[in-house]
């Protein structure tokens, strides 16, 4: 079993009084992750384990009242609910579990973050401690092999991705991908926010696909799909709720023709876009491997910072004539940039307009020859 590194994290705040809230795309290992967690704590406690797909575990948080839930929970001291957020009132539910049974650990996991946060924000605050769940990490699929054999992997992570599924079954890779990418994957934004157009919806996903590492207009993806603007900016954040896609802005403030709303949008999973285009060819026959590489390695980034809780804003940069920097970190006002390059020969020379602009500290190029520092160290 492949070791997570939110491990040990959620265990040192298992019983501080605050439920554990878990989420993160379908099939990324949450389940799994949890029962990690929940090894050193077995021989100790009652865990009772309910999951919110079962109509019946629905029907019994109905109008939820602390003596309702005293009754449910009854001799437990470890609580997990699995896609909790298919629970209409989980909100309530969570808040009445962490207020009332003082010696009571609740664990919630959700795939789909615009309707379990959305659910549990306002009744959860300062009640809560959060975590995102990514695809694997190279740096977990690094201590979970080794550090040659996760290098040697990496064109096979650009091509089809690091679902753990995937990862465990190299030989079925493609199939299993076709099948996570086609409906499976979106069963909450189906479910649960009524989309009507679930063809329109595949639609926009083909064309950001088509679009990685450019800057994305939706006023173009509308006319190309036949859509209007506002469809399309809410099935993006749908995709984006959904840890499907996530938005990398641009960095504006001190150039003056700086582009001001700039936006790019990439893929959590290399695997997911590839499987979105039916393109499963290798890295030495593909004219998208620039994407594919600069996709890889700003995912990767996100999980890095995300599982340090890292306190950094991340950009893409660009002006009117066309000077860009590819990625841009942000932290207490000093700035790092960074290049993706494919070919490592290439010569590459950062803009001294965003240079002289800017408190820079840091300017790297990233190549298949150094990434593995960029994704697993400080």
């Amino acid at each position: 079993m492949i070791g997570r590194y939110l491990i040990e994290e959620i265990r040192k705040r298992m019983f501080k009084g605050k439920a554990i809230v878990i989420m993160g795309a379908r099939q990324v290992g949450k389940s799994t992750l949890v029962e990690m967690v929940l090894e050193n704590f077995r021989n100790d406690h009652r865990i009772l384990k309910l999951n919110g797909d079962d109509s019946d575990t629905r029907t019994i948080f109905e109008n939820p009242t602390s003596t309702k839930i005293r009754n449910i929970i009854s001799g437990h001291t470890i609580v997990y609910i699995d896609e909790a957020q298919r629970i209409p009132e989980i909100g309530l539910v969570l808040k009445i579990m962490v207020d009332n049974f003082n010696d009571l650990q609740v664990i919630a996991t959700g795939s789909s973050s615009f309707e379990l946060s959305g659910k549990i924000n306002e009744p959860l605050t300062g009640r809560k401690f959060e975590y995102t769940l990514f695809p694997l990490s190279f740096e977990e699929m690094v201590r979970h092999t080794n550090y040659l054999e996760e290098k040697r992997m990496f064109e096979q992570r650009l091509i089809f991705g690091s679902y753990p599924d995937i990862v465990n079954n190299n030989n079925d890779a493609g199939d299993l991908l076709k099948w996570l990418a086609g409906s499976y994957l979106y069963k909450d934004i189906m479910a649960l926010e009524n989309v009507q157009k679930p063809v329109l919806l595949e639609k926009i996903l083909k064309a950001l696909a088509l679009q990685v590492g450019s800057e994305v207009s939706y006023n173009e993806i509308a006319q190309l799909v036949g859509a209007d603007n506002a469809t399309v900016e809410k099935y993006i954040a749908l995709l984006e709720r959904a840890f499907i896609v996530f938005k990398l802005p641009a960095l504006t403030g001190n150039v003056r023709n700086e582009i001001k709303k700039g936006k790019k949008i990439y893929f959590l999973d290399n695997g997911i876009r590839n499987a979105v285009i039916g393109n499963f060819n290798s890295v030495h026959s593909r004219t998208d491997i620039g994407a594919l590489f600069e996709n890889f390695i700003i995912s990767e980034r996100i999980k890095y910072l995300n599982y340090r809780r890292k306190n950094v804003s991340s950009y893409f940069w660009r002006t009117t004539q066309q000077q860009e920097i590819d990625y841009i970190e942000e932290e207490a006002g000093l700035y790092s940039a960074y290049e993706f390059k494919w070919n490592p020969k290439k010569r590459v020379v950062m803009s001294k307009t965003f240079i002289s602009n800017y408190q820079v500290v840091k300017e790297e190029v990233i190549t298949p020859e150094n990434f593995d520092s960029f994704l697993t160290k400080e």
